[in-house]
């Protein structure tokens, strides 16, 4: 992604910044969780559509109300997932470029609301509903966890020597403001 040199002892040393996402993105692992993710969602949509139609309907209140609430949680919390996967898969085959893909990145969610373990009476839900659920969330914790990986590394404001990259980090951001404030 970029390169610079630093002198440690009198050497001049070269460091080269890898891109992970880049380095993702062109692996199998990225085509692995894309086909994981569009999978879900296709699954999830045709749950939905027609054993969880026949789920809910033999559900009463409240237990019935929870359903939908929790459906539709899925459904976006998928919608999100796959529109981040999207973005990256066209990122890497080059119909975006990482500015674009950088302004469409900013509109997806990835928020985790409606966590088993948070909603009460989640285990009266139908199991399927459950292991979708449970599964959903078990995905969109690795994408987070790759978000932030991807998460591009740019150029900081005063360039030094300790702060010639601002890495999306918010210790290497501390540290990179106490470099500057302290002048070293």
């Amino acid at each position: 992604m970029s390169e610079f040199k630093s002198v440690q002892s009198g050497l001049a040393v070269d460091r080269v910044t890898v891109s992970f996402g880049e380095k993702f993105e062109a692996s199998g692992q990225f085509d692995a969780v894309f086909r994981e993710g569009m999978a879900l969602v296709e699954e999830v949509a045709g749950y939905l559509d027609g054993a969880g139609r026949r789920d809910s309907k033999a559900l009463k209140p409240p237990l019935s109300v929870l359903y939908a609430t929790e459906s539709m949680r899925l459904t976006t919390r998928l919608l999100d997932l796959a529109s981040w996967l999207l973005i990256r898969r066209a990122l890497k085959e080059g119909e975006i470029d990482a500015d674009e893909a950088k302004r469409k990145r900013q509109r997806v969610k990835l928020k985790a609301l409606g966590r088993p373990g948070h909603i009460k009476r989640f285990e009266e839900l139908p199991e399927a509903l459950q292991d979708l659920i449970e599964r959903s969330f078990a995905l969109h914790d690795r994408i987070v966890k790759l978000d932030r990986a991807v998460t591009s590394v740019e150029p900081a404001p005063e360039s030094d020597q300790f702060n010639e990259m601002s890495v999306s980090n918010p210790v290497a951001a501390q540290m990179n403001m106490l470099r500057q404030a302290f002048g070293n």
